[in-house]
């Protein structure tokens, strides 16, 4: 943790499931003080009192700041003396962007440059933004937003001073259990004794943990260079797949499993890494590096001189990468802490 020792964090959007699970690994350590800045002065107040019980030797590290990454001002407000952000504030309900595309642009392209622009304008040393795989040839408003947002990222990245700002961006799939996701509308189902529902049981996603998601943002921020976009080499499934794997942790029936369609701008696979980004990717073992084109606007230059090489390596999205058997998906969710917990209350009712 030296990297952090003595350093003041900000996490945007802190009070979702990717800031708490910062504050979990983070907050004990040799760091300074982590900054939580979002709108929701409830969730703030809800995080301050369970960190207060559940860790209140470190608690006073948290400092919550209200804002919305749409006002630049407030972003500007709570940046002062900041070494590092994880910018993780984004409109994320696929659905809800569809009916409100503008408002997903202005949280997730505009509250990106805003973040971006305070950061750099404060002297921030290193900041990481969350994507996710819905930017990869995006077909709903929430991906193509999110694919505008890696845009923004990389654009800032070649005007920024190198030696004083480094920004990357991180792209993962679905993070089992966070806030919104499925696997804790399906525990409930079960608890109430109807079938789960699915959308389509041949849909196949990316699945990844809270630690994992930590872990790539950890990743960029120390591996990363400017521009880039980090990828990690997460498994897959299947939808029917990953609902059996619940039914058989907590119960449920398997053959009830009800298929409800899909849903507004819902694919039946994601893609992680883009065939036109092999071409420049970067093989790093459990990740790729996707570098920031360098080039610059003078392409008459490229009439005469070009690179024809390319990498071997093609596309990695859901349905070509190997996918978890229902026995290696049910391993994978039991491993994680809100499992656990859920299982032990149900063994207590």
């Amino acid at each position: 943790m030296s990297l952090f020792a003595n350093k003041t964090l900000l996490i945007t959007g802190g009070t979702g499931s990717f800031g708490n699970a910062v504050l979990n690994r983070f907050l004990a350590t040799d760091i300074k003080e982590i900054r939580i800045f979002s709108r929701d002065e409830k969730k703030q107040d809800d995080m301050r009192h369970e960190f207060q019980v559940k860790m209140p030797q470190v608690a006073e590290k948290i400092k919550f700041y209200i804002g919305d990454v749409r006002d630049i001002q407030s972003v500007r407000n709570a940046m002062h003396r900041v070494d590092y952000v994880f910018h993780a504030a984004a409109l994320k309900q696929v659905p809800s962007c569809e009916f409100f595309p503008i408002e997903a642009v202005k949280t997730n392209v505009l509250g990106t440059e805003n973040v971006l622009t305070a950061a750099i304008e404060a002297g921030v040393k290193n900041i990481v933004c969350l994507s996710t795989d819905k930017a990869a040839y995006p077909v709903n408003a929430m991906g193509t937003s999110k694919a505008m947002m890696e845009k923004v990222v990389v654009a800032k990245s070649r005007t920024v001073d190198p030696e004083k700002t480094k920004v990357c961006c991180t792209r993962y799939g679905n993070v089992m259990c966070s806030r919104g996701s499925v696997i804790p509308l399906w525990i409930d189902q079960i608890k109430s004794g109807g079938p789960i529902t699915i959308t389509d049981g041949r849909m196949t996603r990316f699945i990844m943990s809270l630690d994992e998601a930590v872990d790539l943002v950890l990743f960029a921020f120390e591996h990363g260079q400017n521009g880039d976009i980090l990828v990690q080499k997460a498994p897959a499934c299947s939808i029917q797949v990953q609902a059996e794997a619940v039914c058989e942790l907590f119960g449920g029936d398997k053959k009830a499993i009800k298929v409800i369609g899909i849903r507004h701008g819902e694919k039946m696979y994601e893609t992680l890494l883009t065939n036109e980004e092999c071409a420049n990717a970067i093989d790093m073992g459990n990740f790729y590096r996707v570098p920031c084109d360098k080039r610059g606007l003078n392409y008459d230059k490229y009439i005469t001189k070009g690179d024809v090489e390319r990498n071997t390596l093609t596309e990695f999205n859901s349905n070509n990468t190997r996918l978890l058997t229902v026995e290696e998906t049910k391993e994978k969710i039991a491993s994680l802490a809100y499992i656990q917990e859920e299982l032990v209350k149900m063994v207590d009712r």
